[in-house]
């Protein structure tokens, strides 16, 4: 938990910039509802418990059935939750007061949990708007429910506020994201070194999910490890490794603070790139690297993304498997058939940053909008980068037999696309590298302490010093 002063200041922003929708008296009030645990059979067996990040974000408090309300027009804040009974203590021992953990997030006040609904029962009575924010969980809308029936709708002011704000990393939020991506720098190091044809993949995806859980809160999602890279959420770790396949490790570690880390890495199972798999590779690597030099302060990230996908035909038009001019391939789309999804999304207390709370208001700004393009249509991030926004830098090349089949049934740009040669890449596989970048006032920067090996060379060295292979 952050110090109660950044809590404090976060809210203050969120009043003023909350202030801007409605003229003093009548902004309303703000609602927001933390997280309850979710049994996984039966009450007292829960999934692991994760808060509401937003939640997280102006309040810190990480634990269940915490309710808050922030008055817009007085600047007064109230946290709502129950102290915890002597039957509670049997189990858990001595808890914090709800008092103590309101002061300690800097709130104004706090009130037992059934003092929420005549808070929020008295504020409709009065005609003052209530704003809350999309819930994402099935316990968060049935209170919102019961609180303000089921017509309620979000509040597009408070959704507006809240991202704008949370887009923008704070220097504390920075140094999060750097521990973060420092556990996930290792967890990747632990996977690659624990390639070894024969064993099966699920080993491998223990060994970096217990890293995470022993020096922070565990994996920001579920582990992507696979042999079969095509498949671009592939979770299946059933398979037995075999040399001269590509792995991709697509995995994130969240730190106790609950900050995330993404990373992703393609590696030659045998320890050596064969020669198809490293030109293949190594567009993949210029595509990631060209993303990076031209992130920076002003740009658009959907003309970085465009730029790469340029970048990613002229490779593949040099190993003959498209023709033609370049801007004429990307304006048809040509790119999406070998990268279907867009070159990276937001990132913070949310791997996919407050994605939760609308896509295209988090990941476009008020002049852009998404189009349907396979691959740039999946675009989540697009907007004109200022610093203090995180990215994430993913270009990809896949070979997805069933959508290059469709393709050449459809006639899908067949002007430009060798589908004859296509066919020899249908075991291939896919490739997808991925660092995690701030914008900085002069440009980017790879955040955490290390970046992982990139170049076709520097995995092959950091692959033959795995500990097994000596």
């Amino acid at each position: 938990m952050l110090s109660k002063e950044i809590y404090s200041r976060r809210r203050a922003t969120l009043i003023e910039k909350m202030a801007q929708t409605a003229p003093q008296g009548s902004r309303g009030i703000a609602l927001f509802i933390g997280n309850a645990e979710a049994p996984a059979q039966y009450r007292d067996n829960c999934y692991k418990w994760r808060q509401e990040s937003t939640w997280i974000y102006y309040f810190g408090i990480d634990q269940p059935l915490y309710s808050a309300i922030i008055d817009l027009d007085e600047a007064k804040t109230t946290i709502y939750a129950d102290d915890f009974t002597i039957d509670d203590i049997i189990w858990m021992g001595p808890q914090p007061s709800v008092a103590s953990r309101a002061a300690d997030t800097g709130a104004d006040a706090s009130a037992p949990a059934a003092a929420l609904a005549q808070a929020v029962s008295t504020a409709l009575a009065s005609g003052r708007k209530v704003h809350f924010l999309p819930p994402t969980r099935y316990y968060n809308t049935l209170v919102l429910r019961d609180l303000l029936g089921k017509d309620a709708k979000p509040s597009t002011e408070l959704v507006d506020a809240v991202v704008s704000m949370r887009l923008l990393k704070e220097q504390c939020e920075i140094e999060l994201i750097d521990n973060a991506c420092l556990l996930g720098y290792e967890m990747h190091s632990i996977g690659r070194d624990s390639i070894i044809p024969g064993i099966i993949e699920q080993e491998i995806v223990g060994k970096m999910e217990g890293h995470t859980l022993s020096n922070g809160w565990g994996v920001s999602f579920p582990i992507i490890l696979t042999q079969h890279g095509e498949t671009l959420h592939n979770h299946s770790h059933d398979k037995v490794i075999e040399p001269g396949k590509l792995m991709v490790i697509d995995a994130g570690a969240e730190n106790n603070e609950h900050y995330a880390s993404d990373f992703t890495r393609t590696y030659p199972t045998g320890g050596k790139f064969t020669t198809r798999q490293r030109e293949i590779y190594q567009i993949v690597v210029d595509c990631n690297e060209l993303a990076f030099s031209m992130t920076r302060p002003g740009i658009t990230y959907r003309e970085v993304h465009l730029a790469t996908a340029a970048k990613m035909l002229e490779g593949l038009s040099a190993v003959g498997l498209v023709h033609g001019d370049i801007d004429e391939m990307v304006a048809a789309g040509v790119a999406g058939l070998f990268q279907p999804h867009g070159l990276g999304h937001n990132m913070g207390i949310d791997v996919h940053d407050m994605e939760d709370l609308g896509e295209d208001r988090v990941g476009y700004d008020p002049d852009q909008k998404r189009v349907s393009q396979l691959g740039l249509g999946s675009l989540r991030m697009a907007r004109r980068l200022v610093p203090g926004h995180v990215v994430t830098d993913e270009p990809g090349i896949y070979f997805v037999p069933a959508l290059i089949d469709q393709w050449k049934r459809d006639g899908i740009n067949r002007q430009y696309i060798d589908f004859a040669r296509l066919e020899g890449y249908y075991d291939f596989g896919g490739i997808r590298l991925e660092d995690d970048v701030l914008v900085t006032p002069e440009g980017a920067r790879h955040l955490g302490p290390k970046r992982l090996p990139i170049q076709p060379a520097d995995v092959e060295e950091a692959m033959a010093k795995a500990e097994w292979r000596r």
